[in-house]
């Protein structure tokens, strides 16, 4: 993995909108007392995975129970839906204790949430379509781990996985009986303890990787900065009316999310304060260029070949340039189309402030954004055919050799 210096990182920071940075070398420090929980053990959450699940889901691979797993719970997809019968009996036992809220969890704050998301879904799916989406390329440990699982291999569909999960996060009652999220992500959860057990089997994964197990409590972590406190500095950045009770539904509902995916509640940070300091000494820090995350964000990119855009590829290219940093479009090696770049730098905040309402001028690239927008989202909702999602499955292997 690259080292980046300091000035570096300050500059990439910036670059992102975070309010600082510290070096990449500080060992964990960030504190507990900043937690929902209040209080911890302290221990670095990189030596931290999931006991609860990881023994079950090794088990039920090496018996080959897993795809008589992935056939059951197919049809299980709300929250308020029974489990499935016909699963193991251990991982039925599993899934009933933790198919639940938090007792910390907010109605209010969730709803809230889901409000906020559906009145900013146009800058939600942007950011983290083009932002959050490109910025895991350039997460060593992260963009390594997809690319050498199963899912690697076929990046629409994993790029339609992981869209469903965003997607049932972001609903209007995504957490309600009628909602899909909390069975979206104890599916999740499952899948993650599945990689956990393959990866360390995967010659490939092991001989570029520095963990000797993927998808750390830390590594999560990384992953909801790169999401939830990355499209928060953005918005504000781009002056989009964001009331602090519309931020603190939001990282409510990330909140409630990082627990169901089983991350310890020592780890989830209480304020939007403390998130930026944590995400300030597990994110930005660690961003940095592989060969791997370099073939992810072309084959993420090269996905949109197969949709009619209404943009081109300069101006795809210059979009990520300016979500995320020219310093990660070099790092991806994205050509550079300079009138592209004026388009964008020009069109996306006049695009806001009518959206908003701020100004009664209507951009001249005001229906080509629009287009873009939607052409995006249906090329992720089951792989652009329709409006379903794509079902999230437990993985059997790792990316084939070759």
């Amino acid at each position: 993995m690259q080292n980046l210096n300091r000035r570096r990182v300050l500059s990439l920071g910036v670059a992102l909108g975070l309010v600082s940075v510290v070096d990449s070398a500080k060992a964990w420090s960030w504190s507990s007392a900043g937690s929902v929980a209040g209080t911890g053990t302290g221990a670095d959450p990189e030596y931290v995975w999931d006991s609860a699940v990881d023994p079950l889901m090794a088990a039920l691979i090496d018996n080959g129970q897993v795809p008589s797993v992935n056939t059951v719970i197919k049809g299980w997809v709300n929250n308020g839906d029974p489990l499935p019968s016909g699963l193991p009996a251990d991982l039925t036992a599993h899934l009933q204790q933790v198919n639940k809220l938090p007792s910390w969890a907010d109605p209010a704050k969730l709803a809230r949430a889901a409000d906020f998301n559906r009145r900013r879904d146009t800058y939600l799916f942007m950011l983290y379509g083009l932002g959050s989406g490109i910025m895991s390329t350039v997460i060593p440990r992260e963009a390594r781990s997809v690319y050498w699982s199963a899912g690697g291999a076929n990046m629409q569909d994993r790029a339609a996985k992981t869209f469903t999960f965003g997607y049932d996060l972001s609903q209007l009652g995504a957490f309600e009986p009628t909602g899909q999220f909390v069975v979206t992500a104890n599916k999740t959860r499952l899948v993650h303890a599945a990689v956990r057990h393959l990866l360390p089997q995967s010659p490939q994964w092991k001989a570029v990787t520095d963990e000797a197990i993927p998808i750390s409590a830390a590594d999560i972590l990384v992953t909801f900065h790169s999401l939830g406190t990355y499209v928060r500095r953005r918005l504000l950045d781009w002056k989009v009316p964001f009331p602090a009770a519309d931020q603190e539904a939001f990282l409510h509902s990330w909140q409630v999310a990082l627990h169901l995916l089983g991350v310890p509640d020592e780890y989830i940070p209480q304020t939007w304060a403390a998130a930026e300091a944590q995400s300030a000494q597990v994110l930005t820090p660690i961003l940095a260029p592989t060969t791997e995350g370099i073939d992810l964000a072309e084959d993420l990119l090269g996905l949109t070949a197969q949709v009619d855009l209404g943009v081109t590829r300069g101006f795809l290219n210059e979009f990520v340039r300016y979500v995320l940093s020219d310093e990660i479009g070099d790092w991806l090696g994205l050509k550079r189309d300079y009138a592209a770049a004026a388009l964008v730098r020009t069109a996306w905040p006049a695009y806001i402030l009518f959206r908003e309402g701020l100004s009664p001028v209507v951009p001249g690239a005001f229906y080509m954004i629009d287009q873009f927008v939607r052409a995006l989202a249906m090329l992720f909702l089951n792989k652009g055919s329709s409006a379903t999602t794509t079902p999230i499955t437990i993985p059997t292997g790792n990316r084939p050799a070759g």
